[in-house]
């Protein structure tokens, strides 16, 4: 693993907007350092605009820190994935960032489906998410983590991860998620814990309330047996809006990424009303 002998600090300002053809452009692109993001994308026709961002290729180390912001404004749809795992390095005795600030207005849809992170030994990782909604507005996103390396007894020996997701609407905080993992914590191997799996993840999903026949079918969507544990949790906003929260543990992260995909295959039209089309990174 490359060894960080100087930290460096990285920033990415993204901006969607909708012209009055329908077409969704990406009219704000700003970076500072080594992340940056490869040309727009239009796979599923002019409305929805898809982008890459590109971490540094040889991943965060200690002392790192990356900044995200990305705009989506009325009516504007924007779909962003990154081309490749997020690789987090030993820390050297400096902890590592990434801040991530989504905003979506109303009539804006967003689909936020970033490739997992990878916490290798020694990481010292802080990763924050804060996503700000309007009312009208619909997004779904996820963050998938693998803990060390599944071929490995214990997977993870040494490292810390402190994660925080808020999800606001209108300015009212309706969830946040907070904790710390370090690699000797009994969080790691408690049952109300990560129960011994080496790979977790969360998938979020704010806009209209499902019919009470779809939520039973999103219900019916999650797995529960030796590899691959999954729950639901409905958040009601309004009498037409709610947040919808899916978590999941497991030991390989290719099995969680593909339950992922089968589950946002099934919000993105209910709730997002597009259809779902999964994006050629994830069969690359």
């Amino acid at each position: 693993m490359p060894e960080c002998t100087d930290r460096w600090n990285a920033s990415l300002r993204l901006g969607f907007s909708a012209r009055e053809s329908g077409r969704s452009v990406l009219d704000v692109r700003e970076h500072y350092g080594p992340i940056l993001v490869q040309r727009a994308l239009y796979p599923e026709g002019p409305e929805i605009c898809h982008v890459a961002i590109l971490h540094p290729p040889a991943g965060i180390a200690g002392g790192d820190a990356i900044d995200i912001n990305v705009d989506v404004r009325a009516d504007a749809r924007a779909t962003i994935t990154t081309p490749g795992a997020t690789r987090w390095y030993k820390a050297n005795a400096r902890q590592a960032s990434q801040s991530v600030r989504l905003r979506v207005a109303a009539g804006g849809r967003l689909d936020w489906l970033p490739l997992e992170n990878l916490f290798f030994e020694e990481t010292d990782a802080v990763s924050r998410h804060r996503i700000e909604l309007e009312s009208g507005a619909a997004a779904i996103g996820w963050e998938i983590s693998q803990l060390g390396r599944v071929t490995k007894p214990n997977f993870w020996d040494c490292g810390n991860v402190r994660v925080q997701t808020s999800l606001a609407v209108d300015g009212r905080l309706i969830w946040i998620d907070q904790g710390h993992v370090g690699a000797v914590d009994d969080v790691r191997w408690s049952v109300s814990g990560l129960a011994g799996f080496p790979v977790y993840a969360t998938l979020w999903c704010f806009g209209p309330r499902l019919a009470s026949e779809q939520a039973e079918e999103l219900v019916a969507l999650m797995p529960w047996h030796e590899g691959l544990r999954g729950g639901s949790t409905l958040i009601p906003h309004d009498v037409q809006q709610a947040l919808y929260l899916v978590r999941g543990v497991g030991i390989h992260v290719e099995e969680i990424m593909e339950w992922m995909v089968k589950v946002w295959s099934y919000l993105r039209p209910a709730v997002l009303q597009t259809p779902a089309v999964p994006l050629r990174l994830w069969k690359t």
